[in-house]
């Protein structure tokens, strides 16, 4: 495998927005990286290039057969000047996890990380420096091969681009409101529920679009046996804090791993709040509302970090949580740990990555 990332500038830089116009997702930086891959060679050919449309066969697997997964991290711009990631590996690790889900070849994480902060590296001037900003930074890989039998592709492109943002919701750190979605199903146990790939989205989005309807911001998905144990919200893992012990749904086969849920579920077990990982149904958590037990609840994820729900919708019940106001664990977990992503806040766990130039594996 050749592992020389070439870089090629781009001759044509786009106009940069404004930070009170990013929002999430709308704007992409002037270069991507892309690797290719089929089943002779490997991986080969690893390079930065100007952003650009890429060109697909119509019958690539990637649009008959959904192989393809994806990654989410961002890349800060901190006060000392330097560009943070945090826990890169983490994120490589997973996409391997998705990729061996989805009978996609694994990638080489050294490699991958390397292109990632050269990639970061060349646009380092897309990083906006706002508060709530960010770099948003989207690996993921599809299958190129054209070819309609049902079987996995021998080809591969793998692809990094890169989008400054601001915050996920318009609400920022302020409380959404979710809908507990009772009909539909997003994963079951054996599925891929647990890997970050396309399909899982695709098969929200009805469930999401019913949400909208019900003025929440996201749906809370229940199991898809029992239709009674809460596994995530659409974009984010969930958290609830019922007597001062914060309880997560345990990881079952069905729910993403979600690395900023780990980094939390860390933090908790380092600030000496009890936090319990185990099965958790939608009546006990109605139920501790009810009674006055339910102190608060948040969602995390890598788009919004933590986000306080301030209600839940379920069969037409609405239940306001701590007032619909943001709570107070939930505000010391968002400074903290979005403390720890800027350099603002000490780094005890070894967590943050400061990207600085090399030329280890560079060609210009």
């Amino acid at each position: 495998m050749n592992k020389t990332i070439t870089i090629e500038l781009s001759t044509n830089k786009k106009p940069k927005p404004k930070a009170s116009e990013l929002g999430f997702g709308k704007y992409y930086t002037d270069h991507m990286f892309i690797m290719d891959y089929d089943a002779a060679t490997g991986w080969y050919n690893p390079r930065v290039v100007p952003y650009q449309p890429i060109s697909l066969d119509p019958a690539a697997k990637v649009f008959h057969y959904g192989q393809t997964i994806f990654e989410g991290l961002k890349a800060y711009l901190t006060d000392d000047g330097k560009i943070r990631l945090f826990r890169p590996e983490q994120n490589m690790a997973r996409l391997n996890r998705s990729n061996a889900r989805l009978s996609i070849p694994a990638v080489d994480e050294e490699l991958a990380i390397e292109a990632l902060k050269q990639l970061i590296l060349t646009d380092s001037d897309w990083i906006p420096s706002d508060a709530e900003t960010s770099l948003y930074v989207r690996p993921f890989v599809i299958a190129t091969e054209a070819q309609l039998g049902v079987n996995a592709s021998t080809q591969y492109m793998f692809m990094i681009i890169m989008s400054p943002v601001g915050s996920y919701y318009a609400e920022g750190i302020h409380p959404v409101k979710i809908h507990v979605e009772s009909h539909y199903v997003r994963a079951v146990r054996g599925g891929v529920g647990n890997a970050k790939t396309a399909g899982n989205y695709a098969a929200s989005l009805k469930a999401q679009e019913e949400a909208y309807a019900h003025g929440a911001s996201q749906v809370l998905w229940l199991d898809g046996v029992h239709r009674k144990y809460i596994e995530e919200v659409g974009s984010m893992n969930v958290f609830f804090n019922i007597d001062g012990t914060v309880v997560t749904p345990a990881l079952n086969g069905s729910i993403l791993d979600g690395i900023t849920r780990d980094s939390i579920i860390r933090l908790l077990k380092h600030m000496n709040v009890p936090v319990e990982e185990r099965q958790l149904s939608i009546d006990e958590v109605v139920t501790a509302h009810q009674e006055g037990r339910l102190v608060e609840a948040f969602g995390t994820g890598t788009a919004a970090v933590i986000s306080p729900i301030g209600e839940l919708t379920w069969e037409g019940t609405r239940y306001v949580i701590n007032g619909g106001n943001t709570g107070e664990l939930s505000q010391k977990l968002y400074d903290t740990l979005t403390g720890i992503q800027r350099g603002t806040v000490e780094d005890s766990f070894g967590w943050s990555v400061v990207v600085e130039p090399s030329e280890h594996l560079i060609s210009r």
